[in-house]
């Protein structure tokens, strides 16, 4: 070969090579649009609660439901990402997105709110297993895939850093409805820059796309999470039996009918995969334990603290920080200490955590909490970025998408759970609470709604008697918060303990796969 040949094919590869990384920088920003809408949701919700006055089931469906939807259909749209093409579903979802949140932005009552949410979680369903699946395929070696995906990881973690910092700005200047707002101009940088820079792919063999395992799926998987809530929340009644029978059927057919179709919505047989399932449980079950926390903590932070929103934003900075921090580093130290011991410690270290959250009170300092977030954000970037990235290894390029999808329902299925049974479990001690024997009894039931609400019905009362019912109100909640910290930490030292049988001889691939 000749020496021009030489530099022609060097420079190439350099071109790639940067083209690689730049196709990445518009997949962050797709992380980063859904990271930042999910946490300033938190931080908006006493404001949001003040001025829409939803009761505490609407507080709760406001919540989850972006949840809830997202879980139903990340499956579906992994696989359709698969059929039509990764990047066209990415900048689509993507354009929806940012349309949605507008929405958002100036829903009037609980219920507009409630559908813009749900709507928004239509339109996020389209864009995280579009972005992994896309990492999948454009960084073919394994060793730059696990730093693509740690700083897949880092981005989620600095979003959701920026998004409450900034959101508790536009608090201050602006009305609650201006922190949906800030996904416009993300939306659109995006779109533009991802229309030039991002490759496309899909499963050249794909099948049709069946809509009949679409909807077993959706209604599957709605229908068990809405059951699993109303009975943490409201205690088994018909319509719940029959939300978890209809919804447990549907999953039991999808998985039937996936076994009989020639090119299956999701593979089924990936769960064979002993890596693959343990990879899966640990990221349903580690955001189980810190779903429900994060949705209360900024509460804790503004109404029992009395933290304004940027104050409380900043509190919040240390998990993601430790996140970020961990995240870029998580595959070097798995190929050194194996998958396992990485998964199972970062597991163990956000048990250890919560554990520590279980002693807290209305006038615990800032050090304990800050370390605790500290040390959760440390365990999850590891934990996180290694199993997807054992998820996303454990299959062919092909599948990414649908391997993306199951990695995101894992994700945004224990989301849901956490707010619907950790925040129930909160909600339920919270509601025990006795206002003063002189308060009104509507006035009572305006308070044991959500703590918000009781701040909001104390303005009506004289000082003496609100400040006695705010006090108890906040201590309720408090007692809550402790008991959910404690099942928290409960449900992920359990699954550490189950990490460290079903990762063992896992392994992070080395070298350039061909």
């Amino acid at each position: 070969m000749s020496r021009i040949e030489q530099l022609n094919r060097q420079k190439g590869a350099e071109g790639k090579g940067r083209g690689r990384w730049l196709a990445l920088s518009v997949l962050v920003l797709a992380v980063l649009l859904v990271a930042v809408d999910a946490t300033v949701l938190g931080l908006a919700t006493p404001a949001l609660s003040e001025d829409l006055k939803p009761s505490g089931t609407q507080l709760l469906w406001i919540g989850d439901i972006y949840s809830f939807v997202i879980a139903g259909l990340l499956v579906s749209m992994g696989s359709l990402g698969d059929r039509i093409g990764r990047k066209k579903l990415l900048l689509a979802g993507a354009t929806a997105f940012g349309a949605v949140s507008v929405l958002n932005a100036y829903a009037s009552s609980p219920e507009m709110m409630i559908v813009a949410r749900a709507l928004l979680g239509v339109a996020g369903a389209t864009l995280m297993p579009s972005t992994l699946a896309l990492i999948r395929n454009i960084f073919q070696d394994p060793r730059e895939r696990s730093l693509a995906i740690g700083i897949w990881g880092a981005t989620a973690s600095a979003g959701a850093a920026v998004g409450p910092v900034v959101g508790g700005v536009l608090l201050q200047h602006f009305w609650w409805g201006s922190v949906f707002l800030i996904n416009l101009p993300v939306m659109v940088a995006l779109v533009l820059v991802g229309i030039k820079l991002l490759p496309e792919s899909k499963n050249p063999v794909a099948g049709p796309w069946d809509l009949v395992s679409v909807a077993l799926s959706l209604v599957g998987v709605i229908g068990v999470v809405y059951a699993v809530k109303e009975v943490a929340t409201h205690g088994p009644t018909w319509g719940v039996w029959a939300a978890a029978v209809i919804g447990g059927a549907c999953l039991y057919a999808f998985v039937r009918r996936q076994f009989s179709l020639p090119s299956p919505l999701l593979d089924m047989r990936l769960f064979k995969h002993r890596g693959f399932s343990g990879a899966v449980l640990a990221d349903l079950l580690t955001v189980f334990g810190l779903s429900g926390l994060v949705f209360f903590l900024s509460q804790f932070l503004q109404l029992v603290q009395g933290r304004d929103p940027l104050e409380a934003g900043l509190a919040e900075l240390p998990a993601a920080i430790g996140a970020v921090v961990t995240g870029l580093v998580a595959g070097r130290y798995a190929r050194k200490y194996t998958v396992r011991v990485i998964v199972t410690g970062g597991l163990a270290a956000i048990g250890v955590a919560l554990a520590a959250l279980t002693v807290i009170h209305k006038e615990t300092g800032y050090p304990l909490l800050g370390a605790a977030l500290l040390v959760v954000g440390l365990g999850a970037g590891f934990s996180f970025t290694v199993t997807a990235d054992v998820i996303l290894s454990s299959v062919p390029k092909e599948q990414a998408g649908s391997a993306s999808a199951v990695s995101e329902t894992a994700y945004e299925l224990g989301a849901a759970l956490g707010i619907a049974l950790l925040g129930s479990v909160v909600t339920g001690v919270y509601q025990s609470f006795t206002a003063p024997a002189s308060v009104s009894a509507q006035v009572a039931d305006a308070a044991h709604e959500s703590l918000g609400g009781a701040v909001e019905a104390a303005r009506a009362l004289d000082p003496q008697t609100a400040s006695q019912m705010v006090g108890a109100a906040q201590d309720a909640f408090v007692d809550g918060l402790r008991l959910a910290s404690g099942v928290g930490a409960a449900v992920l030292l359990a699954t550490a303990a189950a990490a460290w049988f079903l990762l063992k001889g896992q392994e992070l691939q080395d070298g350039i796969e061909h």
